[in-house]
């Protein structure tokens, strides 16, 4: 799950997809030979210019080893385009991770494309979700008569689910929920969530957006997918751009109840022909390779309670995040405090109104957390001392 600013529009050419598709799992086959070259770690995030990109909540660390092999052996499919077959073996390796049915599993970036969906069947309705938030499925909506229902967060800056839960209406065609969340990172307490989702899926459909979910160890024990494999009327979503170090291959998946997933498969959403041989390649193995994953996931929290102890040294409120980024209060502007920091080699995320002295800073390598902590400190030191 990325920004609202930093999604790309759905193209129905397939043809474009493979191309990047192509472009970006040829890059992930040459990482190691890049790194040994510059002397630089896998997936690590600095731009040519020497710009360390902490913006979009991209893995730093890389995929899993087992994704470059995948995506050379991959390379030979390239001419054709995915088969049934190719897909339906993906479906059932996530369906057995996830507990659900093959055919509850929609291979894809769907988010837009369910939006379009929940407008496009249900006619003009509206979309509930937390905001600042991500807004991808409630902006596809809107150009075919979805309106949006925003609900700020609490004072903790957490999901506010007793105005999420009032905000459902009549004509309600999906409560869009992203736990934990983003930008804030903070999670809904499992039970309390549990309930939420419960109550809310008796009036319309709940997608709970997940994408973050994978930097906690006790993910599988608060993950929705428990409801859906339970009836209930929920739509869980996952991306493969985050801990598995995917993003520039656009592949995730969605798990639906079993009524939704055939309907979407009719509209085209999630089929062989929207998929690309080099992404579905590089979801299979990164998928079957657990353990990097939990060795991202304990390099991760690690340097979260790194940032989390510069923070509290020099006195910043911070939420209590829990992805792959920290979520805090500079006490400046936030157009002050990113150009500053742009200037000392560090990109952070956009801001996040009302929030407009908060920093969204994604967590990278030991070094390049050291980087962006020294740069932070210089400038809040510069503009700490400036007049105003």
């Amino acid at each position: 799950m990325t920004d609202i600013t930093e999604t790309t529009a759905i193209d129905p050419d397939r043809r474009r997809w493979l191309r990047v598709g192509l472009g970006g799992a040829a890059s992930v086959a040459l990482l190691p030979t890049l790194a040994q070259a510059r002397g630089a770690a896998p997936g690590a995030t600095a731009t040519a210019s020497g710009v360390l990109r902490l913006d979009l909540n991209e893995s730093s660390y890389g995929p899993s080893p087992q994704v470059a092999p995948a995506v050379q052996r991959a390379l030979a499919q390239v001419p054709r385009y995915v088969t049934d077959a190719q897909l339906q073996a993906l479906q059932v390796q996530i369906a057995g991770l996830e507990g659900v049915a093959p055919e509850q599993v929609i291979v894809g970036e769907v988010l837009e494309a369910l939006g379009q969906h929940l407008a496009l069947s249900q006619g003009a309705g509206s979309f509930v979700y937390a905001v600042p938030g991500y807004g991808a499925l409630v902006d596809a909506a809107r150009p075919f008569g979805g309106r949006a229902i925003e609900v700020p967060l609490n004072a903790a800056l957490e999901n506010d689910l007793p105005a999420l839960l009032a905000a459902i209406g009549p004509d309600t065609r999906a409560l869009f929920v992203v736990n934990p969340h983003n930008p804030s990172g903070t999670l809904s307490p499992g039970a309390a969530f549990d309930r939420f989702v419960s109550a809310a899926q008796a009036r319309t459909l709940v997608i709970v957006d997940e994408a973050y979910l994978d930097y906690r160890d006790d993910a599988a024990a608060l993950s929705a997918v428990r409801l859906l494999r339970q009836g209930q009327n929920v739509v869980v979503f996952r991306t493969l751009g985050k801990i598995h170090a995917l993003a520039g291959l656009q592949v995730g998946y969605a798990l639906a109840p079993r009524t939704l997933a055939d309907a979407l498969r009719q509209r085209g959403v999630g089929g062989a022909h929207a998929q690309n041989q080099l992404s579905l390649a590089s979801a299979g193995a990164a998928l079957a390779d657990a353990t990097h994953s939990a060795q991202v996931r304990r390099s991760v929290a690690a340097e979260r309670r790194r940032w989390q102890q510069v923070l509290a040294e020099l006195a910043l409120r911070s939420t209590e995040a829990t992805g792959n980024f920290v979520f805090f209060d500079s006490g400046h502007p936030h157009a002050q405090v990113a150009a500053a920091l742009l200037q000392h080699g560090v990109r952070i995320a956009r801001v996040f109104a009302p929030y407009d002295t908060w920093l969204r800073i994604s967590i990278g390598t030991p070094e390049e957390n050291r980087r962006a902590q020294q740069a932070l400190r210089a400038v809040l030191a510069q503009v700490g001392a400036a007049p105003g």
